[in-house]
């Protein structure tokens, strides 16, 4: 017996959110990337953030959710923030920010994104997978993490402890070099 693949006409419950929680990523991100205030662009990063925690979710890959929760919500943001502080960035409004090449960064966002979508839809038209509980699990990750990948993963962790501390010498005028 062969099962039928479901048609795209007749979604799932699972299928309707995921498809929501994708839009709100979608909006979040562009809002990041077109608002005039750093702050607000940070906490746009949360809810872009959040909606991927929430596509994870549904996925049922739980502990990548809570990952995506933990470290990129409550540590990249965080930290993102206090580099805002830190360097004493503009909070509010800044004309000097914008280029005036936004029509040209639209016609390329734009084709660059037809180019994708066209790519994508045409490579997986008929591609069906099935949502099977237990490919995020904790122990599958931790295993592909701490066998396969653990060099690049300290590797990253010194980086990004290199760019902390980078960015805190950077900011503090108090520190002077010796002359």
């Amino acid at each position: 017996m062969t099962e039928a693949v479901p048609s795209y006409l007749s979604p799932t419950g699972q299928e309707i959110v995921f498809l929501l929680l994708g839009v709100l990523a979608v909006g979040s991100a562009l809002l990041v990337v077109t608002t005039r205030q750093l702050v607000h662009a940070a906490l746009w990063l949360v809810v872009c953030f959040g909606a991927l925690a929430g596509c994870y979710l549904v996925l049922t890959a739980e502990f990548v959710a809570w990952v995506q929760v933990l470290i990129y919500v409550g540590a990249v943001v965080v930290l993102l923030l206090f580099g805002i502080m830190l360097t004493r960035a503009p909070i509010g409004r800044a004309a000097d920010l914008d280029s005036g090449n936004r029509a040209a960064a639209a016609i390329v966002a734009l084709a660059t994104a037809a180019v994708l979508v066209t790519v994508v839809v045409d490579g997986f038209r008929t591609a069906y997978a099935p949502l099977d509980p237990g490919r995020g699990s904790a122990e599958e990750l931790g295993a592909g993490i701490f066998r396969t990948w653990v060099l690049p993963f300290e590797a990253l962790s010194v980086l990004l402890l290199a760019a902390l501390v980078g960015a805190i010498v950077i900011s503090r005028t108090d520190i002077r070099g010796r002359d």
